[in-house]
Protein backbone atom coordinates (compact mmCIF):
# COMPACT_ATOMS: atom_id res chain seq x y z
CA UNK A 1 0.00 0.00 0.00
CA UNK A 2 1.16 3.81 -0.73
CA UNK A 3 2.04 5.87 2.36
CA UNK A 4 0.27 8.89 2.34
CA UNK A 5 0.59 10.32 5.86
CA UNK A 6 4.17 9.63 8.13
CA UNK A 7 4.83 12.06 11.42
CA UNK A 8 8.46 12.03 12.29
CA UNK A 9 9.43 12.34 15.98
CA UNK A 10 6.22 14.82 16.89
CA UNK A 11 5.79 16.29 19.96
CA UNK A 12 3.65 18.50 21.43
CA UNK A 13 3.44 20.16 25.38
CA UNK A 14 1.10 22.22 26.84
CA UNK A 15 1.18 24.41 29.54
CA UNK A 16 4.72 22.42 29.88
CA UNK A 17 2.96 19.43 30.38
CA UNK A 18 4.28 16.69 27.84
CA UNK A 19 1.19 15.52 25.45
CA UNK A 20 3.14 14.06 22.32
CA UNK A 21 6.57 12.43 23.07
CA UNK A 22 8.50 11.89 19.93
CA UNK A 23 5.53 9.86 18.13
CA UNK A 24 6.47 7.88 14.94
CA UNK A 25 3.16 6.89 12.63
CA UNK A 26 2.68 5.50 8.76
CA UNK A 27 -1.07 6.26 7.69
CA UNK A 28 -1.50 4.32 4.08
CA UNK A 29 -3.82 4.84 1.80
CA UNK A 30 -7.43 3.19 1.57
CA UNK A 31 -6.37 2.33 5.49
CA UNK A 32 -9.10 2.68 8.40
CA UNK A 33 -6.65 3.81 11.47
CA UNK A 34 -8.14 4.22 14.72
CA UNK A 35 -5.83 6.00 17.17
CA UNK A 36 -7.26 4.40 20.78
CA UNK A 37 -6.48 5.30 24.14
CA UNK A 38 -7.90 6.86 27.23
CA UNK A 39 -8.64 10.12 28.12
CA UNK A 40 -5.13 12.51 27.98
CA UNK A 41 -2.91 9.83 26.25
CA UNK A 42 -2.48 12.04 22.96
CA UNK A 43 -4.98 10.53 20.30
CA UNK A 44 -6.89 13.73 19.70
CA UNK A 45 -4.10 15.94 19.96
CA UNK A 46 -2.03 13.79 17.20
CA UNK A 47 -5.21 14.12 14.91
CA UNK A 48 -5.22 18.04 15.34
CA UNK A 49 -1.71 18.25 14.42
CA UNK A 50 -2.60 16.12 11.25
CA UNK A 51 -5.40 18.61 10.39
CA UNK A 52 -3.41 21.37 10.92
CA UNK A 53 -5.68 22.39 14.41
CA UNK A 54 -2.67 22.18 16.26
CA UNK A 55 1.35 22.50 15.29
CA UNK A 56 4.10 20.26 16.73
CA UNK A 57 6.70 21.93 18.84
CA UNK A 58 9.07 18.96 17.51
CA UNK A 59 9.03 16.45 14.25
CA UNK A 60 7.44 16.47 11.39
CA UNK A 61 4.26 15.83 9.42
CA UNK A 62 4.57 14.26 5.84
CA UNK A 63 1.36 14.15 3.42
CA UNK A 64 2.39 12.69 0.48
CA UNK A 65 6.02 13.19 0.58
CA UNK A 66 5.77 17.43 1.15
CA UNK A 67 6.18 18.45 4.60
CA UNK A 68 3.13 20.24 5.61
CA UNK A 69 3.58 22.08 9.28
CA UNK A 70 2.97 25.44 8.06
CA UNK A 71 0.05 24.49 5.96
CA UNK A 72 -3.31 25.88 7.38
CA UNK A 73 -6.17 23.47 7.75
CA UNK A 74 -8.37 24.43 4.64
CA UNK A 75 -5.29 23.89 2.00
CA UNK A 76 -4.41 20.71 3.04
CA UNK A 77 -6.27 17.97 1.39
CA UNK A 78 -7.99 16.84 4.70
CA UNK A 79 -11.33 17.11 6.31
CA UNK A 80 -12.40 16.48 9.51
CA UNK A 81 -15.32 15.52 11.13
CA UNK A 82 -16.09 16.30 15.01
CA UNK A 83 -17.97 15.35 18.05
CA UNK A 84 -20.16 18.35 17.40
CA UNK A 85 -21.51 18.04 13.87
CA UNK A 86 -21.30 22.11 13.42
CA UNK A 87 -24.41 21.76 10.88
CA UNK A 88 -25.87 25.06 9.58
CA UNK A 89 -29.46 25.07 11.23
CA UNK A 90 -30.82 27.72 8.35
CA UNK A 91 -29.67 25.36 5.56
CA UNK A 92 -31.20 22.21 4.53
CA UNK A 93 -29.84 18.93 4.32
CA UNK A 94 -28.96 19.43 0.95
CA UNK A 95 -27.39 23.40 1.33
CA UNK A 96 -25.31 21.88 4.27
CA UNK A 97 -23.93 19.32 2.42
CA UNK A 98 -23.24 21.72 -0.73
CA UNK A 99 -21.54 24.53 1.36
CA UNK A 100 -18.20 23.69 1.30
CA UNK A 101 -18.83 23.21 -2.89
CA UNK A 102 -20.59 26.75 -3.20
CA UNK A 103 -17.85 28.48 -1.20
CA UNK A 104 -15.24 27.29 -3.98
CA UNK A 105 -17.70 28.19 -6.58
CA UNK A 106 -17.84 25.15 -8.25
CA UNK A 107 -20.69 24.92 -10.66
CA UNK A 108 -24.61 24.23 -9.97
CA UNK A 109 -24.42 21.22 -11.92
CA UNK A 110 -21.19 19.66 -10.42
CA UNK A 111 -22.94 20.72 -7.49
CA UNK A 112 -26.39 18.98 -7.81
CA UNK A 113 -24.08 15.67 -8.83
CA UNK A 114 -21.96 15.51 -5.99
CA UNK A 115 -24.45 16.18 -3.34
CA UNK A 116 -26.77 13.81 -4.54
CA UNK A 117 -24.34 11.15 -4.66
CA UNK A 118 -23.08 11.68 -1.17
CA UNK A 119 -26.51 11.66 0.19
CA UNK A 120 -26.76 8.34 -1.64
CA UNK A 121 -23.86 7.39 0.05
CA UNK A 122 -24.96 7.99 3.55
CA UNK A 123 -28.80 6.45 3.09
CA UNK A 124 -30.37 10.35 2.99
CA UNK A 125 -31.33 10.01 -0.46
CA UNK A 126 -35.54 11.99 0.27
CA UNK A 127 -33.91 14.21 3.00
CA UNK A 128 -32.69 16.89 0.57
CA UNK A 129 -35.09 19.23 1.76
CA UNK A 130 -35.94 18.56 5.32
CA UNK A 131 -34.22 20.87 7.86
CA UNK A 132 -31.09 19.18 9.98
CA UNK A 133 -32.95 20.56 13.24
CA UNK A 134 -35.51 17.97 12.69
CA UNK A 135 -33.02 15.03 12.32
CA UNK A 136 -32.66 12.14 14.60
CA UNK A 137 -28.96 12.65 15.46
CA UNK A 138 -27.85 9.62 13.52
CA UNK A 139 -28.98 11.46 10.62
CA UNK A 140 -27.14 14.94 11.58
CA UNK A 141 -24.04 12.39 11.58
CA UNK A 142 -24.67 11.19 8.22
CA UNK A 143 -24.76 14.81 7.27
CA UNK A 144 -21.48 15.87 8.52
CA UNK A 145 -19.47 12.96 6.90
CA UNK A 146 -21.31 13.48 3.71
CA UNK A 147 -20.54 17.35 3.84
CA UNK A 148 -17.19 15.97 5.28
CA UNK A 149 -16.92 13.83 1.95
CA UNK A 150 -18.19 15.67 -0.76
CA UNK A 151 -15.10 18.13 -1.21
CA UNK A 152 -13.36 14.44 -1.61
CA UNK A 153 -10.62 14.67 0.54
CA UNK A 154 -7.47 12.39 0.44
CA UNK A 155 -8.23 11.66 4.23
CA UNK A 156 -11.36 12.02 6.83
CA UNK A 157 -10.25 12.99 10.24
CA UNK A 158 -12.91 11.68 12.68
CA UNK A 159 -12.79 12.81 16.33
CA UNK A 160 -15.18 10.71 18.50
CA UNK A 161 -17.70 11.15 15.73
CA UNK A 162 -20.07 8.09 17.79
CA UNK A 163 -19.26 9.79 21.10
CA UNK A 164 -23.10 11.05 21.12
CA UNK A 165 -24.97 8.75 20.23
CA UNK A 166 -27.00 5.56 21.85
CA UNK A 167 -25.71 1.96 22.24
CA UNK A 168 -27.53 0.67 19.40
CA UNK A 169 -27.12 3.48 16.72
CA UNK A 170 -24.01 3.40 17.75
CA UNK A 171 -23.34 0.60 16.57
CA UNK A 172 -25.38 0.57 13.34
CA UNK A 173 -22.88 3.43 12.51
CA UNK A 174 -19.69 1.91 13.10
CA UNK A 175 -20.70 -0.42 10.59
CA UNK A 176 -22.05 2.15 7.82
CA UNK A 177 -18.80 4.16 8.70
CA UNK A 178 -16.72 0.90 7.71
CA UNK A 179 -18.65 0.54 4.61
CA UNK A 180 -19.01 4.09 3.86
CA UNK A 181 -14.92 4.26 3.93
CA UNK A 182 -15.00 0.77 1.35
CA UNK A 183 -16.87 2.49 -1.04
CA UNK A 184 -15.17 5.77 -1.29
CA UNK A 185 -11.71 4.60 -1.10
CA UNK A 186 -10.92 7.78 1.52
CA UNK A 187 -8.08 6.79 4.37
CA UNK A 188 -10.08 7.24 7.52
CA UNK A 189 -7.93 8.22 11.08
CA UNK A 190 -10.61 7.35 13.78
CA UNK A 191 -10.10 8.63 17.12
CA UNK A 192 -12.13 6.61 19.84
CA UNK A 193 -11.14 5.52 23.43
CA UNK A 194 -13.71 2.73 23.28
CA UNK A 195 -12.06 -0.78 22.14
CA UNK A 196 -14.88 -2.10 20.71
CA UNK A 197 -15.75 0.38 18.80
CA UNK A 198 -11.87 0.35 17.66
CA UNK A 199 -11.73 -3.41 16.99
CA UNK A 200 -14.56 -4.08 14.85
CA UNK A 201 -13.92 -1.05 12.31
CA UNK A 202 -10.59 -0.92 11.51
CA UNK A 203 -7.74 -1.93 9.88
CA UNK A 204 -4.62 -0.70 11.79
CA UNK A 205 -5.43 -0.06 15.69
CA UNK A 206 -2.18 2.21 17.31
CA UNK A 207 -2.95 2.06 20.68
CA UNK A 208 -1.56 5.14 22.88
CA UNK A 209 -0.90 6.05 26.31
CA UNK A 210 0.77 8.99 28.00
CA UNK A 211 1.32 10.58 24.63
CA UNK A 212 3.12 7.62 23.53
CA UNK A 213 2.45 4.34 21.12
CA UNK A 214 2.32 1.25 23.04
CA UNK A 215 1.35 -1.29 19.48
CA UNK A 216 0.33 -0.51 16.06
CA UNK A 217 -1.07 -3.68 14.77
CA UNK A 218 -4.63 -5.25 12.78
CA UNK A 219 -7.37 -5.79 15.49
CA UNK A 220 -6.63 -9.65 15.80
CA UNK A 221 -3.15 -9.12 16.25
CA UNK A 222 -3.40 -6.17 18.81
CA UNK A 223 -6.17 -8.21 20.99
CA UNK A 224 -4.07 -12.07 20.44
CA UNK A 225 -0.03 -10.60 20.96
CA UNK A 226 -0.66 -7.43 23.10
CA UNK A 227 2.99 -6.17 23.39
CA UNK A 228 2.42 -4.79 27.25
CA UNK A 229 0.13 -4.81 30.20
CA UNK A 230 -1.32 -1.80 29.01
CA UNK A 231 -2.36 -2.70 25.78
CA UNK A 232 -3.44 -6.20 27.67
CA UNK A 233 -5.33 -4.70 29.90
CA UNK A 234 -7.02 -1.79 27.84
CA UNK A 235 -8.34 -4.39 24.83
CA UNK A 236 -10.32 -6.08 26.73
CA UNK A 237 -10.47 -8.20 29.54
CA UNK A 238 -7.10 -9.98 30.47
CA UNK A 239 -5.43 -11.98 33.44
CA UNK A 240 -1.91 -10.74 33.85
CA UNK A 241 0.63 -12.73 35.90
CA UNK A 242 3.98 -12.25 37.10
CA UNK A 243 5.71 -15.02 35.57
CA UNK A 244 9.30 -16.78 34.62
CA UNK A 245 10.24 -18.10 31.14
CA UNK A 246 12.05 -21.56 31.81
CA UNK A 247 13.25 -21.96 28.44
CA UNK A 248 11.23 -21.51 24.88
CA UNK A 249 8.03 -22.73 25.30
CA UNK A 250 8.06 -23.40 28.92
CA UNK A 251 6.42 -21.21 31.33
CA UNK A 252 5.91 -20.98 35.18
CA UNK A 253 3.62 -19.07 36.82
CA UNK A 254 0.92 -18.77 39.51
CA UNK A 255 3.07 -21.94 41.07
CA UNK A 256 2.59 -24.33 38.33
CA UNK A 257 5.01 -25.01 34.76
CA UNK A 258 3.06 -24.89 31.52
CA UNK A 259 3.49 -25.16 28.17
CA UNK A 260 3.41 -22.24 25.69
CA UNK A 261 3.78 -21.28 22.13
CA UNK A 262 5.89 -18.18 22.82
CA UNK A 263 9.94 -18.72 22.39
CA UNK A 264 12.86 -16.32 21.95
CA UNK A 265 13.35 -15.08 25.73
CA UNK A 266 16.30 -15.44 27.88
CA UNK A 267 16.59 -18.87 30.33
CA UNK A 268 14.71 -17.41 33.71
CA UNK A 269 13.40 -14.44 32.66
CA UNK A 270 11.00 -12.63 34.45
CA UNK A 271 7.80 -11.84 31.93
CA UNK A 272 4.31 -10.95 32.44
CA UNK A 273 1.45 -13.32 31.24
CA UNK A 274 -1.31 -12.44 30.08
CA UNK A 275 -4.52 -14.67 29.51
CA UNK A 276 -7.73 -14.17 28.33
CA UNK A 277 -10.81 -14.91 30.27
CA UNK A 278 -12.83 -16.32 27.55
CA UNK A 279 -9.36 -18.87 27.28
CA UNK A 280 -10.04 -20.41 30.42
CA UNK A 281 -12.19 -23.79 30.86
CA UNK A 282 -13.36 -24.68 34.14
CA UNK A 283 -12.81 -28.30 34.85
CA UNK A 284 -13.09 -30.73 38.61
CA UNK A 285 -11.34 -29.20 41.10
CA UNK A 286 -8.71 -32.62 40.96
CA UNK A 287 -8.10 -31.76 37.20
CA UNK A 288 -7.13 -28.22 37.20
CA UNK A 289 -3.78 -26.83 36.58
CA UNK A 290 -4.82 -23.93 38.93
CA UNK A 291 -7.13 -24.48 41.48
CA UNK A 292 -9.44 -21.90 43.34
CA UNK A 293 -12.68 -20.51 45.14
CA UNK A 294 -15.71 -18.75 42.89
CA UNK A 295 -15.60 -15.65 45.15
CA UNK A 296 -18.13 -13.79 42.29
CA UNK A 297 -20.61 -15.09 39.76
CA UNK A 298 -22.42 -12.40 37.08
CA UNK A 299 -24.49 -13.50 34.54
CA UNK A 300 -24.59 -11.26 31.41
CA UNK A 301 -26.62 -12.61 29.24
CA UNK A 302 -24.55 -14.60 26.42
CA UNK A 303 -21.76 -16.08 29.43
CA UNK A 304 -21.61 -16.12 32.72
CA UNK A 305 -18.26 -13.75 34.55
CA UNK A 306 -16.73 -15.65 36.87
CA UNK A 307 -14.01 -14.43 38.99
CA UNK A 308 -12.03 -17.41 40.86
CA UNK A 309 -9.29 -16.52 43.84
CA UNK A 310 -6.27 -18.51 43.29
CA UNK A 311 -3.75 -18.04 46.33
CA UNK A 312 -4.91 -14.46 46.80
CA UNK A 313 -4.99 -13.25 42.99
CA UNK A 314 -8.37 -12.91 41.24
CA UNK A 315 -9.03 -14.30 38.00
CA UNK A 316 -11.72 -13.34 35.98
CA UNK A 317 -13.49 -16.43 33.24
CA UNK A 318 -16.12 -15.79 30.93
CA UNK A 319 -17.57 -18.94 30.74
CA UNK A 320 -20.82 -20.48 29.37
CA UNK A 321 -20.86 -22.95 32.42
CA UNK A 322 -22.71 -22.25 35.66
CA UNK A 323 -21.09 -22.54 38.80
CA UNK A 324 -21.86 -20.94 42.26
CA UNK A 325 -20.03 -18.75 44.76
CA UNK A 326 -17.96 -20.77 47.38
CA UNK A 327 -17.55 -23.40 44.96
CA UNK A 328 -13.62 -24.98 44.45
CA UNK A 329 -12.84 -25.29 40.59
CA UNK A 330 -10.27 -26.59 38.50
CA UNK A 331 -8.55 -24.62 35.76
CA UNK A 332 -7.35 -25.88 32.50
CA UNK A 333 -5.15 -23.63 29.89
CA UNK A 334 -4.12 -25.01 26.69
CA UNK A 335 -0.66 -24.00 25.50
CA UNK A 336 -2.19 -21.29 22.85
CA UNK A 337 -3.79 -19.47 24.84
CA UNK A 338 -1.14 -18.44 26.99
CA UNK A 339 0.52 -15.22 25.85
CA UNK A 340 4.06 -14.17 27.55
CA UNK A 341 5.02 -9.99 27.26
CA UNK A 342 8.34 -8.80 27.80
CA UNK A 343 8.05 -6.67 31.48
CA UNK A 344 7.45 -2.82 31.04
CA UNK A 345 6.65 0.19 33.64
CA UNK A 346 3.35 -1.62 33.33
CA UNK A 347 4.16 -4.59 34.98
CA UNK A 348 2.13 -5.30 38.15
CA UNK A 349 -0.49 -2.44 37.64
CA UNK A 350 -3.25 -4.64 35.69
CA UNK A 351 -4.48 -8.14 35.70
CA UNK A 352 -6.10 -8.53 39.20
CA UNK A 353 -9.80 -8.76 39.58
CA UNK A 354 -9.37 -8.04 43.09
CA UNK A 355 -9.50 -3.84 42.99
CA UNK A 356 -12.81 -3.05 41.74
CA UNK A 357 -14.42 -5.25 44.68
CA UNK A 358 -11.65 -3.34 46.96
CA UNK A 359 -12.73 0.11 45.94
CA UNK A 360 -16.44 -0.64 45.84
CA UNK A 361 -15.42 -1.77 49.42
CA UNK A 362 -13.77 1.66 50.36
CA UNK A 363 -16.49 3.66 48.90
CA UNK A 364 -18.96 1.64 51.29
CA UNK A 365 -16.88 2.07 54.14
CA UNK A 366 -16.74 5.78 53.58
CA UNK A 367 -20.58 5.93 53.22
CA UNK A 368 -20.70 3.98 56.44
CA UNK A 369 -18.38 6.38 57.75
CA UNK A 370 -20.30 9.32 57.18
CA UNK A 371 -24.10 8.38 57.89
CA UNK A 372 -22.17 7.57 61.29
CA UNK A 373 -21.39 11.07 61.70
CA UNK A 374 -24.54 12.15 60.67
CA UNK A 375 -26.17 10.05 63.41
CA UNK A 376 -23.69 11.02 66.14
CA UNK A 377 -24.02 14.94 65.07
CA UNK A 378 -25.75 17.12 68.18
CA UNK A 379 -28.70 18.88 66.83
CA UNK A 380 -28.48 22.53 66.53
CA UNK A 381 -30.73 23.92 69.50
CA UNK A 382 -33.33 26.13 68.58
CA UNK A 383 -32.95 29.64 68.71
CA UNK A 384 -29.57 29.17 67.70
CA UNK A 385 -28.22 30.57 64.39
CA UNK A 386 -25.26 30.83 62.28
CA UNK A 387 -22.65 33.45 62.42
Amino acid sequence: MKKIIELKGVSKSFDGQLVLDHIDLDIYDNEFLTLLGPSGCGKTTTLRIIGGFETADEGEVIFMGEEISSVPPHKRNVNTVFQRYALFPHLNVFENVAFPLREKKVPKAEIDQRVNEMLSLVALKGFEKRSVTSLSGGQQQRVAIARALVGRPKVLLLDEPLAALDLKLRKDMQQELKNIQKATGITFIFVTHDQEEALSMSDTVVVMSEGRIQQIGTPIDIYNEPKNAFVADFIGESNIVDGVMLRDRRVSFSGHVFDCVDEGFEPKEPVDVVIRPEDVDIVPEEKGMLRGVVTSVTFLGVHYEIIVDIDGFKWMIQTTDFVDVDEHIGLYIEPEAIHIMKKSEYSGMFGDYSSFSMELDEIGELEQIEELGELTEEPEKEGESEG
